[in-house]
């Protein structure tokens, strides 16, 4: 059993026992969070997509940690002009891990 659900503008796959990395949730660690926004449900072949989402499905998980991503580097320059920025970016993320499957 399968579902796809959607959190911080971004699809994931996922099934009971996955560990994610996902954006930032307003969630304490140790906590239980909900996700409603699920799009597909594959329930051993029998399979359920939403318009735009499944009625009545969730899927539950346990927040492990808040991270910080790795970090970007962002480099802007002009040739010739004598203009260079350099900038980073870490962005934050949180690790849950995919406990049920409610369809």
């Amino acid at each position: 059993m399968y579902a796809v659900l959607e959190t911080g503008g971004k699809q994931y796959r996922v099934a009971t026992g996955d560990r994610l990395e996902i954006e930032r949730l307003k969630a304490d660690p140790g906590q239980t969070f909900t996700f409603d926004r699920v799009l597909l449900v594959n329930k051993e072949g029998a399979v359920s997509i939403g318009a735009p989402t499944v009625a009545g499905a969730k899927v539950i998980a346990d927040v492990v940690e808040h991270v910080r991503g790795e970090k970007k580097v962002i480099w802007k320059m002009k040739r010739r002009k004598g203009y260079h920025k350099k900038q980073g970016h870490r962005q934050e993320l949180t690790v849950v891990t995919i406990k049920e499957i409610a369809a």
